[in-house]
């Protein structure tokens, strides 16, 4: 058996060698796990009505929110040749956005297979529940080799929000998806931990005119990484990045904007150690913190040792947070899931660092902080 390879109790988990038995599934109109590099998905076929709404019942999701597509790589492999690269993305996109502008090529080019999906203005054919009733559509290339196999052997496009109950925190192991759904509904692939940890980075290509690409949900491909990748480009009408604009401007709605998401049963308080002094006095002080686990950085052992009053009582797990964002990033979900399941009083995590190679993470702990304790 492949190493990490599990055969729990009531799921259906598969071998890596056996993408055909899924593929059935798929074309039954079935859900199945799929891994990819950022989290597992709860795939089903982009095209068949009824195992979309299979995806929305199954993980209490609201049906307006729209799901991302997931496609397979372009064939044959010629990212060195850009020309013959772009033809062969434009051909693929094709099916799935009436409007492939050079913006789309160039970061396909780039990024694919990846964790970037591309906002696009849908192609007729797609399916209003894929895109929530909107006129754009979510494209995804994946880079896990299993994820890529599955797509290529079913030959189409596969629908894949994150494998976990609505608003909850993602998986990023087989065992988390079996956790999530426990019976026989979903068969799962399991393909090891993913190796990103936190969902894809979306960018909307599809107001270029007046806004240029916008990312509507940060993730592993940076904004000065798109940038980069634009601004460098031979292709005529190449448009630099911003940020999403804040306020009620009109955006196309995207998986994971909500402001509670990916978050655990258990509450979750996000800290700033300039603080750390006073918010821990007073959960000491509290009588509804009984037991808490604590997660920080390195130096906050320094400070305790060096001042007694930053001292938090009643801590029964401590853990320590990596400095490197992406380690951080993989560690993620996989982490917030070992707290929750302490059945603790409350989660004292301490706030990130600034900088844009923590921004991914901040906006996925933010939103797991406002979601917690529900």
């Amino acid at each position: 058996m492949p190493r990490g390879y599990r055969s729990p109790k009531n799921c259906a988990l598969i071998m890596p060698d056996s993408i055909q038995r899924a593929v059935d599934v798929l074309k039954a109109g079935g859900l199945v796990g799929m891994p990819t590099e950022t989290v597992y998905g709860l795939a089903a076929d982009a095209n068949n009505v009824s195992a979309i709404n299979k995806i929305f019942s199954s993980k209490g999701r609201p049906s307006g929110h729209p799901l991302i597509v997931h496609i397979a790589q372009a064939e044959p492999n010629v990212a060195d040749d850009h020309q013959a690269s772009a033809i062969a993305w434009r051909e693929i996109l094709s099916q799935w956005s009436r409007d492939v502008s050079p913006e789309a090529l160039i970061l396909a080019n780039k990024f694919w297979p990846g964790p970037l999906t591309m906002i696009l203005p849908k192609a007729k054919n797609v399916l209003s529940e894929v895109t929530g009733g909107q006129e754009t559509v979510g494209v995804r290339c994946p880079q896990h080799p299993m994820a890529q196999q599955l797509l290529k052997v079913f030959g189409g496009g596969l629908a894949a929000p994150s494998a976990n109950r609505f608003g909850r925190i993602s998986p990023t192991t087989a065992e988390h998806v079996r956790e999530e759904f426990p019976g026989n509904e979903v068969l799962v692939i399991d393909g090891g931990p993913c190796d990103v940890g936190i969902e894809s980075t979306i960018v909307d290509l599809t107001r270029l005119d007046t806004h240029g690409a916008v990312i509507l949900r940060p993730g592993a491909i940076t904004q000065v990484m798109i940038d980069q990748a634009l601004a460098t480009s031979d292709q005529a009408g190449a448009k630099l990045l911003s940020m999403a604009p804040k306020g009620n401007e009109a955006v196309p709605r995207v998986s994971g904007s909500l402001s509670a998401h990916y978050a655990p049963k258990t509450k979750l308080l996000v800290y700033d150690p300039k603080d750390a002094k006073s918010i821990f006095s007073e959960a000491n002080e509290a009588a509804g913190f009984k037991q808490v686990a604590w997660v920080h950085f390195p130096q906050a052992q320094l400070d305790k040792q060096n001042d007694k009053a930053l001292g938090l009582k009643n801590v029964v797990k401590e853990l320590l947070l990596p400095l490197e964002p992406k380690s951080l990033a993989r560690e993620l979900y996989a982490l917030l899931r070992q707290l929750d399941a302490l059945k603790v009083d409350c989660i004292f995590f301490e706030q990130l660092p600034g900088g844009i190679e923590w921004d991914a993470i901040r906006d996925r702990l933010g939103r797991a902080s406002v979601g917690s304790g529900m």
